[in-house]
């Protein structure tokens, strides 16, 4: 049976974000069939503990049969409708005003699409249709932050900080700037990178400016308290527009509802995905200020000739409500926020018993743990060493999935387990990272 799912994955299956000459070499790395609660099961019958919620995503845990439940329910009743030519349904409707009901104050309509790349996606052409509408169409101009990542479509390619994404079929647009972030950074050179590059491409050029609350793939870099209420400001003063992707820190991922309320600071345009409905159907969207809703009733004349056939899909809507309500219920965000405070700690004393440990962070259950060769001046491994692959193996031959991040001369350990984790879950995670790292400091030939 493994044998020939094997074979078929290698003939038929081309895989996202992998390497293919890989695939075709060793085969699929693992077969998954089955998931429960925040372990998944491969078809060997090998259970492993999803500390990264599969692409950080699986919020409420796998197996949730209340999501099945609404699924079929409404399947049964009316599957899909369409959205377009001002076509509704009771779901998309519903979901719309819960989800503005539960962004930061003014941020009130949703645009939905079917993932995240769709919602960046449309989050440019939303901002630069904006503008154009206003008779400033050279308002064009996206600047965002390099390592960020914000999807694999035209636009959130070029929005995408991170060059390896760019390489696979070319930059695939203009009129996009990357700056610096604030990582390995200070707040005064990050805002000083984004103010220049604001003034040399000329203010009345820019149409909005995109980051992530914290830089998921980029390596999970959380920024300064000082630095998001500085953009927000910078961004007044030049009237460009701020754009927080919440695709991975939305929906209770770093223990508030969204990212961007860890600063107090409100966005004029949202984005999401990944948590709406924990990877149960593919859903995600664009929500925008009353502001700009407002322009768009007024200004935007005849047909928005944007749209997705599954935008608002009633399914994908049913399954939003009910993983909210589960979230709601169960209060996830808060026992993100405490079960984020435990790991992180349990990671600090892994830290302190090994010596490639460096940086430790975490903002609720989305951390990372950062390994260098000497933790005191930061000096990195050399790349040829493979660090973060030799950990990344060694957490999956103890049963623990974790993502690596290797970008320029990094390597991480990217941990966001599903936001159910309990008490002793956590320890059993944070002993899998010690023995896995442990491990590896051995292979080096590093000891203590």
């Amino acid at each position: 049976m493994s044998n020939n799912l094997i074979e078929m994955d290698k003939r038929h299956f081309i895989h996202p974000t992998s390497s293919i000459q890989q695939q075709q070499k060793n085969g699929a790395k693992v077969i998954m069939e089955e998931g429960d609660g925040i372990y998944l099961k491969d078809i060997t019958g090998k259970w492993y503990l999803d500390a990264v919620s599969s692409l950080w995503n699986v919020n409420i845990g796998h197996g949730r049969e209340e999501l099945a439940k609404a699924a079929a329910e409404q399947m049964k009743k009316m599957a899909f409708s369409s959205a377009f030519s001002t076509f509704s349904h009771e779901p998309a409707i519903r979901l719309a005003e819960k989800i503005a009901s539960l962004t930061p104050e003014g941020l009130n309509a949703v645009f939905f699409t079917s993932g995240g790349s769709e919602s960046n996606d449309s989050a440019v052409k939303l901002v630069r249709h904006y503008w154009k509408i206003q008779n400033r169409s050279e308002r064009r101009k996206i600047i965002s932050l390099k390592r960020g990542y914000h999807g694999v479509a035209a636009a959130s390619t070029s929005v995408t900080g991170i060059p390896e994404f760019w390489g696979m079929a070319g930059h695939m647009m203009t009129d996009f700037i990357h700056v610096d972030t604030h990582y390995n950074s200070t707040t005064d050179q990050a805002i000083a990178s984004l103010r220049q590059a604001i003034e040399e491409s000329g203010p009345e050029t820019v149409a909005a400016f995109f980051a992530e609350p914290i830089q998921g793939a980029g390596g999970v870099l959380i920024p300064p308290d000082d630095y998001f209420p500085r953009i927000r400001a910078l961004c007044d003063d030049y009237g460009i527009l701020f754009v927080a992707d919440e695709v991975i820190t939305g929906f209770g991922r770093t223990g508030k509802m969204f990212g961007i309320e860890n600063w107090d600071v409100i966005p004029d345009v949202m984005t999401f995905a990944k948590g709406v409905t924990s990877g149960y159907f593919p859903l995600g969207g664009v929500v925008v200020s009353e502001t700009i809703h407002n322009v768009f009733k007024e200004k935007s004349l005849g047909t928005l000739f944007h749209g997705f056939t599954y935008s608002g899909h009633p399914t994908g809507a049913a399954v939003a409500l009910k993983n909210i309500e589960i979230m709601e219920q169960e209060q996830l965000v808060e026992n993100s926020r405490l079960m984020g405070n435990r790991l992180l700690l349990g990671l600090k004393k892994v830290k302190e018993s090994l010596e490639i440990v460096g940086d430790v962070r975490f903002v609720g259950l989305l951390g990372a743990v950062e390994l260098v060769e000497e933790p005191v001046s930061n000096k990195r491994f050399a790349q040829d060493q493979h660090v973060t692959l030799k950990a990344i193996e060694a957490l999956h031959e103890r049963g623990v999935i974790c993502r690596g991040v290797t970008y320029d001369n990094t390597d991480i350990i990217c941990i966001a387990p599903p936001l159910i984790i309990n008490q002793e879950q956590v320890d059993q995670l944070v002993e899998g990272v010690y023995e896995a790292i442990l491990k590896v400091q051995q292979q080096l030939g590093i000891k203590r």
